[in-house]
């Protein structure tokens, strides 16, 4: 079987790979000259096994509402005249419903237990390194009632084997010295100890030469400008390189891994996904004492803002905006992430270096990826994982490649059908 896959980010990757190693022909196509170059490439380098819970909870109303105006909340909806972006609001609070919650956060937690595995499985057998760390996360809690809800949580946590504990302040710096300026106003911590770090974009790029030794063809600088169908399958794609050169790909199975881009490449087809673009922020920046850094990724939950070491620099992200497409900077946001880094974190790092990036996350209002059949039945989709494409790429990859080749996906997971 011949496969074209769209998309050279972390779905794309993965899913080539997987396919590739089930006996497919496999051709990736991408816009960029290389492979995680978007939404891949500067992410806050997480696999956040301890973090199933959907953004729409029972306690995301209220929360949204509190933020509401301010230019540095860590949720900032611009309102437009955009039907896709009201749909999306409108699905988003619906999905906040208990029982909805409760399915959303089950669908997550099985997936990204078994993409954490997949993922230990393909760094064995392949030996790619990509900055890989195994400490874990922990979730910092500065507010005393925040923190009480964490029982809850472990045991949220702990009914799907995840595995977890709660520190006290004491323990929290004991187990993470680089926090130490923290202490005062410390309520305690969340250990993911599940979890795991890695710099997503070598990731993607050492997985691309992988795949490559294994036969993956990869086709980037060219842009997907149309399908071609014939009696309902899709015959090929038309697409358009750096050059303006014009030419069609074909294959008997496609495969959409495009990110926030994915509704607009199957839109014409009559494929309408419940995917709206939320731009994220980062920095990365150079550590200027390895010694009083930290060595464990950490998660402010309050603040959702997330710190991850890669080597000799901290990643550090957050924040998720709603305003479409746009891709300009807004320094607030940029300036908000720096100051949770400031503040804790003081002098750990050379702020003055930051490299500043954003990047637009492809989410449903669920939080749970589009993973499976389309209505035609040649047309495949591995889309749609929000803040968690890092934490879900391998199980992801590896799910679509059993769905199309006929098995079945070992995670209990609403995997679509074919319609």
């Amino acid at each position: 079987m011949e496969v074209l896959v769209i998309g050279a980010g972390l779905a794309g990757v993965t899913s080539a790979w997987y396919l590739a190693q089930a006996g497919c022909k496999v051709t990736v196509v991408d816009r960029q000259p290389g492979p995680g170059l978007e939404t891949s490439f500067a992410n806050g380098g997480q696999i956040s096994v301890s973090h199933p819970e959907p953004w729409a909870n029972p306690s995301a109303p209220a929360t949204v509402l509190r933020w509401l105006g301010r230019k540095d909340a860590p949720l900032l909806f611009r309102f437009r005249a955009d039907a896709a972006q009201w749909r999306w609001a409108a699905s988003f609070l619906r999905e906040c419903l208990p029982g909805r919650a409760a399915r959303n956060t089950a669908a997550i937690a099985n997936l990204a237990s078994y993409s954490r595995r997949e993922l230990q499985a393909l760094r064995t057998s392949t030996g790619i390194e990509y900055e890989a760390g195994e400490g874990g996360i922990l979730h910092l809690f500065e507010n005393p009632r925040e923190f009480a809800h964490v029982p809850g949580k472990l045991k949220v946590l702990e009914d799907f084997g995840i595995r977890g504990r709660i520190l006290d302040p004491d323990q929290t710096i004991a187990l993470e010295p680089a926090l130490t300026s923290l202490r005062p106003r410390l309520a305690g911590a969340l250990h993911g100890m599940d979890d795991e770090t890695g710099n997503a974009h070598l990731f993607c790029k050492a997985l691309t030469e992988k795949a490559r030794e294994a036969g993956v063809r990869f086709v980037f600088d060219s842009a997907v400008q149309a399908f071609d169908m014939v009696r309902g399958r899709i015959t090929g794609v038309r697409v358009l390189d750096s050059a303006y050169r014009a030419g069609v790909l074909q294959a008997d199975t496609f495969v959409v891994a495009a990110g926030s881009y994915s509704p607009q490449l199957v839109q014409p087809l009559g494929e309408k996904l419940p995917i709206y673009p939320v731009k994220g922020y980062s920095i990365t920046v150079p550590i200027l004492d390895l010694a009083r850094a930290p060595r464990l990724s950490l998660t402010d939950e309050a603040r959702r803002v997330v710190c991850s070491r890669l080597g000799d620099r901290l990643r550090v992200a957050g924040t998720a905006e709603l305003n479409g497409y746009d891709l300009s900077p807004n320094p607030a946001r940029s300036a908000a992430v720096v100051a949770w880094l400031e503040d804790h974190l003081p002098g750990v790092a050379d702020v003055a270096r930051a490299e500043h990036w954003c990047g637009l996350r492809p989410a449903t209002p669920s939080n749970v990826p589009l993973i499976g059949h389309t209505r035609i039945d040649n047309l495949f989709l591995n889309t749609g994982h929000g803040t968690l494409g890092w934490t879900l790429a391998c199980g992801s990859g590896r799910a679509i490649a059993d769905i199309m080749t006929g098995q079945t996906p070992e995670p209990a997971f609403p995997f679509r059908s074919l319609k």
